[in-house]
C-alpha cells in the first residue's frame, strides 16, 4: 500500500522537494554573494553563482517531472517519462557551463594579478562556506532519499547539484583560509578546483541520463529477481529471453517462455497473464512487460533438461 501511494503522488512530493531547494538555494545564493563581495573572496562569489544557477536548474527539474508524469497519448503512445531525462541533460549541460565560466575566472584572476594584488578574504566568506557546507550536504541527503524513493532521475541530478555544491563550498573555504594564512592566491585556485567539481557532477548526470535514452539494460540484480519470478510461474518450463530497457524512470520488460505445446490456447494465456502481473507487481517501476510463450513438448523439455544437467 506504501509504494502505491508513493507512486500516485510521485509528481506532489516531487513538487515539494524542489521548492524547498529553490528556497534555501536563494537563501544561500544571496549569502554566499554578500559574504564574497564584502569579504573580498572570489571563490566565494563563485561560489555564490554555482547556488544560483542551483535555483534556474531546480525549476527544469519541476518541469521535467510534471511533464514526464503526463499520460500516454497518440503522439506518445509509451508515455513521456524519457522527458525527465531530458531535464537531467540540461541540468548537466547547465552544471558544465557553470563550472567553465568559475574556472575561467579563477585562472584569469591568477593568470592577471600577482599575490600582492589580490585581497586577503575577511572572516565573513569563512563563515558563509561553513553554513554552505553543512545546508548543502543535509539538502543532499534529503533530495537524494526522495530520489530513490521515486527513482525519479532528475531529482538524483539536483540532489547532485546540492552535493556539488557543497563540495564547491569545501574548496571556498580552503580557499579562504589559505588566503587568510599567507596564502593569497589559494583563493582563485579554489574556484578552479570548484571548477573541475563541478565538472565532474555534470559529467554523471549526463551519462546516467544518456543511458536511459538509449534502452540501457536494467542491472544483473534485477534482472536474475525478475528470472526468478518467472521461473516462479507454474506452466513455465525454461526462460528463452528477457530483455529489459530503462524508459526514463520505468522498465519494459519482454519476456519469451517455453510452455507444455499440449495446452489449450487459453491456458497458455493464463500462464503469461500470471507473468505479465507478477512482474508489474513485484517490480514497481516495471510500466509494461510483455509475455510471449513459445510451444515445446513433454519430449524436448526432458532432453533440455537433461543437457543441462
Amino acid at each position: 500500500m506504501k509504494k502505491l501511494h508513493v507512486t500516485s503522488n510521485r509528481e506532489k512530493i516531487a513538487m515539494r522537494i524542489s521548492w524547498y531547494s529553490i528556497a534555501v538555494n536563494v537563501f544561500l545564493s544571496l549569502g554566499k554573494l554578500a559574504a564574497g563581495l564584502l569579504g573580498h573572496s572570489a571563490a566565494m562569489v563563485s561560489d555564490a553563482i554555482h547556488s544560483a544557477s542551483d535555483v534556474f536548474a531546480t525549476f527544469i527539474v519541476m518541469a521535467g517531472i510534471r511533464i514526464s508524469g503526463r499520460a500516454s497519448d497518440d503522439d506518445h503512445q509509451y508515455g513521456h517519462e524519457r522527458l525527465e531525462c531530458v531535464a537531467s541533460i540540461l541540468l548537466a549541460v547547465i552544471l558544465v557551463l557553470t563550472g567553465l565560466g568559475i574556472g575561467y575566472a579563477g585562472i584569469n584572476k591568477i593568470i592577471n594579478q600577482d599575490a600582492e594584488a589580490i585581497s586577503i578574504p575577511t572572516l565573513l566568506p569563512l563563515i558563509a562556506a561553513i553554513v554552505s557546507i553543512v545546508v548543502k550536504e543535509a539538502m543532499y541527503w534529503y533530495t537524494r532519499h526522495y530520489a530513490l524513493m521515486l527513482q525519479s532521475d532528475a531529482l538524483m541530478a539536483d540532489a547532485w547539484h546540492h552535493r556539488s555544491d557543497a563540495l564547491s563550498s569545501v574548496g571556498s573555504f580552503i580557499g579562504v583560509l589559505g588566503a587568510r594564512m599567507g596564502f593569497p592566491l589559494l583563493d582563485p585556485i579554489a574556484s578552479v578546483v570548484i571548477c573541475f567539481m563541478i565538472l565532474q557532477a555534470g559529467y554523471e548526470i549526463f551519462t546516467g541520463a544518456v543511458d536511459k535514452m538509449v534502452d540501457k539494460a536494467c542491472s544483473k540484480e534485477e534482472e536474475d529477481a525478475m528470472r526468478a519470478k518467472v521461473e516462479s510461474i507454474p506452466g513455465v518450463y525454461h526462460i528463452d529471453l528477457l530483455h529489459t530497457r530503462q524508459f526514463g524512470s520505468r522498465i519494459f520488460v519482454d519476456v519469451e517462455v517455453s510452455a507444455d505445446d499440449s495446452l489449450t490456447l487459453l491456458q497458455s494465456h493464463q500462464i503469461a497473464e500470471s507473468i505479465h502481473h507478477s512482474i508489474e507487481k513485484d517490480f514497481p517501476n516495471v510500466k509494461h512487460c510483455m509475455v510471449h510463450i513459445n510451444p515445446i513438448s513433454e519430449v524436448s523439455h526432458d532432453c533440455y533438461q537433461t543437457e543441462i544437467k
